[in-house]
């Protein structure tokens, strides 16, 4: 048994990293999504709309807020501490909290940030 636990804690550590290396990268691509579509607006010599721009990278946010929660319970998954577990407390209050926040500001405009194609073909013709 004393064999088998630091091949799991050496496991969950591994797990914990992927998670949050996951979340991270949904965060850069929410990233470059957002500045894709300020880019493209300007490109078109369109006032962007900060506000599709905004609540589009807000998804991103809630998605890889969730991966990070994950990868905050896997750390305190494997022996925890008092400390941890009061540390990973906060953290899930908080991270939940903003995640709240941002999907009730994503359910009040449901089709923003949703590109039609036929828009972006339009504003092609035109020019």
């Amino acid at each position: 048994m004393e064999t088998v636990e630091p091949i799991v804690q050496a496991s969950v550590q591994w797990l914990r990293l992927s998670v949050e290396t996951v979340g991270a990268l949904v965060i850069g691509f929410g990233l470059l999504v957002a500045v894709t579509s300020f880019g493209q607006a300007l490109w078109l010599r369109q006032s962007p709309n900060f506000a599709t721009i905004r609540i589009s990278f807000a998804r991103f946010l809630a998605l890889a807020l969730e991966f990070q929660l994950a990868a905050d319970i896997l750390s305190t998954a494997i022996a925890p501490t008092w400390d941890a577990i009061g540390k990973l407390g906060a953290i899930a209050i908080i991270r939940t909290a903003l995640n709240f926040f941002l999907l009730q500001e994503i359910k009040e405009r449901p089709n923003i940030g949703q590109i039609e194609v036929g828009q972006i073909e339009q504003t092609r013709a035109k020019e």
